[in-house]
């Protein structure tokens, strides 16, 4: 029998997988990248793309959102190229949980459990993770991929999301969480060429062994 006492943040069903989450990426556009001061704006830039590569190889939902797109512009090239067939959603609201259009997507997907990035950090991350938490999802947020005006707001807004009851997360944890065995190998080979081009000295190591096992093969 079932212990409804037991956290949904902990156990087996805790867990990201392929088939229980849809993935939202909120502003990665260059008015937000240029007021960002929290991280170096390339390593956000690498991080995201790497959370959407992971996701789409995965087949995790994905939606692209910006704000006032004509003012702030279009989301970065780096990550429509991983989804060149989407436009993006461009709202008003500051809050995209406020906008119909993204939450008629979310129920759509037909998902409880949310993963959301954001630029802003302490405005349009914490806004739809707060919100989306009292409509009853689970929702994790990437730190790694998502940054604020400045450390301070960064951090600030991790710790009020945390006290909302959302689960914070790197994008490689991420990326693991959906792998979870490395004798899934209908993902292992696509996932290592993402930990090559993204994840910095892991992928840099993993490619050198790549390269002697094809040595030692010879």
């Amino acid at each position: 029998m079932k212990n409804e006492n037991i956290s949904s943040k902990t156990g087996l069903g805790a867990f990201l997988t392929p088939d229980n989450c849809a993935m939202i990426l909120i502003d990665h556009q260059p008015f937000q990248f240029a007021g960002m001061k929290s991280h170096d704006p390339q390593t956000i830039i690498n991080n995201v793309v790497g959370l959407a590569k992971t996701a789409k190889m995965f087949g995790v939902p994905t939606l692209l959102t910006t704000v006032i797109e004509e003012r702030g512009g279009y989301i970065i090239k780096q990550l429509q190229d991983v989804f060149p067939d989407q436009k993006p959603i461009n709202r008003t609201f500051i809050n995209a949980w406020e906008d119909e259009k993204i939450v008629n997507w979310v129920k759509k997907s037909g998902k409880k459990k949310l993963v959301i990035a954001a630029l802003w950090t302490e405005i349009c991350l914490a806004f739809p993770v707060i919100h989306a938490l009292g409509d009853g999802y689970d929702v994790y947020f990437v730190t790694d991929a998502s940054g604020g005006v400045s450390l301070e707001a960064h951090e600030v807004a991790i710790q009020r999301m945390i006290q909302a009851g959302a689960v914070p997360l790197t994008w490689g944890v991420f990326s693991a969480e959906l792998q979870r065995d490395w004798a899934r190998e209908k993902t292992t080979a696509e996932l290592g060429k993402i930990v090559i081009e993204h994840h910095g000295s892991t992928g840099t190591s993993l490619l050198w062994e790549l390269q002697l096992l094809a040595t030692h093969a010879k």
